[in-house]
């Protein structure tokens, strides 16, 4: 569970590897939730996954390492990460590919 005294940070993912037709998104998202976290995940057409991840800094960095390694069928080759603006909603969303 997020510690709500922690430093809120937001995140861009580029995620690159075998992560398209895995599950990858749907994994992030349940990961994203379980760690009550928001934002959204999606496919880019250049076969890379994005994500904005938004939350306490301590639980975003622990989805980024989940994000290192992804559902089992995925083979992740590396992230790009980089800080971003965090969203107004909550909840973490699955958008259709950009």
């Amino acid at each position: 569970m997020p510690d709500p005294d922690s430093t809120l940070a937001a995140r861009l993912l580029r995620i690159r590897g075998r992560v398209q037709g895995v599950s990858y998104r749907a994994s992030a998202q349940r990961e994203a939730q379980r760690l009550g976290l928001s934002g959204w995940v999606r496919n880019r057409h250049d076969g890379s996954v994005e994500a904005l991840v938004c939350g306490p800094a301590d639980t975003v960095e622990r989805f980024i390492a989940w994000a290192h390694v992804g559902p089992p069928a995925a083979s992740v080759s590396a992230i790009e990460v980089g800080d971003a603006a965090p969203t107004d909603g909550a909840g973490f969303d699955c958008l259709p590919t950009c």
